[in-house]
């Protein structure tokens, strides 16, 4: 369950390593200017940024909820075959079969899709094939 401790922690610790990081290119840019070698970091920004990362990771945890299962047959045990294959996303209901119908009938005026005549383009295509034998 996410509450607002879960948050307040993600939030804290998430600053908390925005200053880590923060600290440890100042502490960088202060060893540029004193033209010292840079070595290491201080183990004061080395341990602030493991612990907000850590706090944050467990902040992130209890919020995103329960994790699942990797495994997919638990989930997938209880559905049978025809739930799996089915995909609704991939339906299409506006295609060209129903064109090709004999029992298609013409959508009312006030709809926005109106399907071509077909009898205009049967005689087309015999008109296009009554020329190209002519030739």
């Amino acid at each position: 369950m996410a509450t607002t401790f879960h948050k307040l922690i993600i939030s804290i610790g998430f600053f908390s390593l925005l200053h880590a990081a923060y600290s440890a290119a100042q502490h960088r840019s202060y060893l540029r200017i004193t033209e010292q070698q840079f070595t290491s970091l201080p183990f004061d920004i080395i341990l602030q940024g493991i612990i907000s990362l850590f706090a944050t990771m467990y902040g992130v945890m209890a919020v995103a909820g329960d994790f699942k299962e990797i495994r997919a047959t638990v989930d997938l045990e209880a559905k049978s075959w025809e739930t799996l294959r089915n995909l609704p996303s991939f339906y299409v209901f506006n295609h060209r079969g129903k064109a090709l119908s004999p029992d298609y009938e013409l959508p009312t005026p006030n709809q926005k899709y109106v399907a071509p005549d077909l009898s205009l383009l049967l005689q087309k295509t015999e008109t296009t094939k009554k020329d190209s034998k002519h030739e």
